[in-house]
């Protein structure tokens, strides 16, 4: 597994429309992942850390925002944390975006907020695309995870493929199909370093199968007695 360089660095085309999103109706969603969001930070998976990534922000939290009834891939709008947020104390619904569409093909995001999207927010789209059933996603750094995914037996990305990216996205669908890992909810991201990925139908799921992994990997599991 590899770094790759442009951390927190937007990579596709942006037709952003800055405006201030309504807090009744995406004022409870954003209050859920602001809570989810503090939770990660006391673990350090999400946030800064000047020792860390040349103290730059890391970490992203999104949520569906559609009714559950079927939407079209590409059209499954979500509530993300904002680009160049994560290293935030305290954050509020102005610091989230609102992503209408993304398209993989194109590598282009259409969103409207006070602030950008998540660089990271086309893999976020990525996953509601391929499974339906997820409707939260966080991306955090989790170094305990990421150096051990072979012996927690977790499903891995290709190395070859950056953050942020059409590829990245693309292996993430590719690893949701071809492994447990849409049933799962959790997903290394092997060219992203430290980038894990959990999802769940909501926010305390997903939550719990990312601290879970954290826990089975802060305890050695897996490795030789």
């Amino acid at each position: 597994m590899v770094r790759q360089p442009g951390e927190g660095v937007i990579r596709f085309e942006v037709e952003h429309e800055s405006r201030a999103l309504e807090d009744g109706f995406h004022g409870g969603t954003a209050r859920t992942l602001i809570a989810w969001r503090e939770v990660l930070a006391r673990l350090g998976l999400v946030g800064r850390d000047p020792a860390r990534y040349e103290g730059l922000g890391f970490g992203n939290l999104s949520a569906r925002v559609d009714p559950m009834e079927a939407v079209p891939p590409g059209e499954r709008r979500f509530l993300v944390t904002g680009s160049r947020t994560a290293d935030r104390r305290d954050v509020t619904l102005a610091d989230f975006c609102l992503v209408e569409r993304y398209d993989i093909a194109l590598n282009r995001v259409k969103s409207s907020g006070a602030v950008p999207p998540s660089s990271e927010s086309l893999t976020h789209g990525a996953i509601y695309d391929v499974a339906p059933a997820a409707r939260v996603v966080l991306h955090v750094h989790a170094p305990e995870i990421w150096r051990r995914e072979r012996a927690l037996g977790l499903p891995l990305t290709s190395p070859e493929a950056p953050n942020g990216t059409p590829a990245m996205a693309l292996e993430v669908q590719r690893v949701c199909r071809e492994t447990a890992a849409s049933g799962a909810g959790i997903i290394v991201m092997g060219g992203h370093e430290d980038g894990v990925i959990a999802f769940g139908p909501t926010a305390e799921e997903a939550g719990e199968i990312l601290v879970r992994h954290f826990a089975r990997a802060l305890a050695g599991e897996g490795d030789p007695q």
